[in-house]
């Protein structure tokens, strides 16, 4: 009877601790974006800048017009960038930066063979120490990680065989949502002009004027030369003008 006993109350003590080490694992994070400290691995980076700010970091950095709902998206590659600086970008293979009315809301980064942390778990553990992050990752997709905090997300993956790191400010994420829903409902409303709107539109930098997919370049653009327009409001506003053998 004694040894049952015994058993019994080792199971519940075993269950116990388990089980507070499960909740411990498991609780919120209740961080906000501002609370975060800077740390070497995000280079000189943090959601919230400008593109005044990020230019002076990057001077070579290159930014397309703001999308209808007020987005831009760029990248640099500082491995094989010669323009930058890469002793700044000390295992970084590339960044890739958006932009909501003007202001960083997503960052990811590609490190390559030589970054510091080599495994998920290195860099979970890792970036983890550096910007004060409670232990409440959570297994994500295929040998990936994920933190959800009060208005920010984080996400550590493994890309090309080197490791992926990427923070979103999750309220711009929101707001871009609600943005394009309401853009999808305009449309609804009006099939002839958002069908106007939304034709694909090439744009060539030495001259200044657009092409639309109905009226494409008559000699190949060098990819150098060319810029994306997702609308001929947007183009227009950027100060192009549709190429005069183009219809109106």
């Amino acid at each position: 009877m004694s040894q049952r006993f015994l058993l019994l109350a080792l199971a519940i003590v075993l269950f116990s601790v388990t089980e507070t080490r499960v909740t411990a694992q498991s609780s919120p994070c209740t961080l906000k974006l501002a609370e975060l400290p800077a740390a070497p691995e995000l280079s000189g980076f943090h959601l919230g800048m400008t593109k005044e700010q990020v230019k002076a970091r990057v001077p070579q950095v290159v930014f397309a017009p703001d999308d209808e709902v007020g987005l831009t998206k760029t990248t640099i590659n500082p491995d094989f960038d010669p323009k930058i600086d890469k002793a700044s970008f000390s295992g970084v293979r590339s960044v890739s930066l958006e932009f909501l009315d003007s202001r960083l809301t997503s960052l990811w980064f590609g490190y390559d063979a030589t970054f510091k942390w080599k495994t998920v778990d290195e860099f979970v553990e890792g970036i983890s120490g550096q910007l004060k992050l409670p232990k409440a990752w959570q297994s994500w997709r295929v040998r990936a990680q994920r933190l959800n905090c009060a208005d920010f997300s984080m996400t550590v993956s493994i890309v090309a065989e080197g490791i992926s790191f990427r923070i979103i400010d999750q309220s711009a994420d929101d707001l871009i949502a609600e943005r394009r829903q309401a853009r999808e409902e305009e449309r609804s409303d009006g099939p002839e002009l958002a069908e106007t709107e939304s034709e694909p539109l090439v744009g060539d930098t030495r001259t200044k004027t657009y092409f639309t997919a109905e009226c494409p370049p008559g000699k190949p653009i060098d990819s150098k030369n060319q810029i994306q327009f997702q609308t001929v409001e947007q183009a227009e506003k950027a100060g192009y003008k549709r190429e005069k053998s183009c219809p109106q």
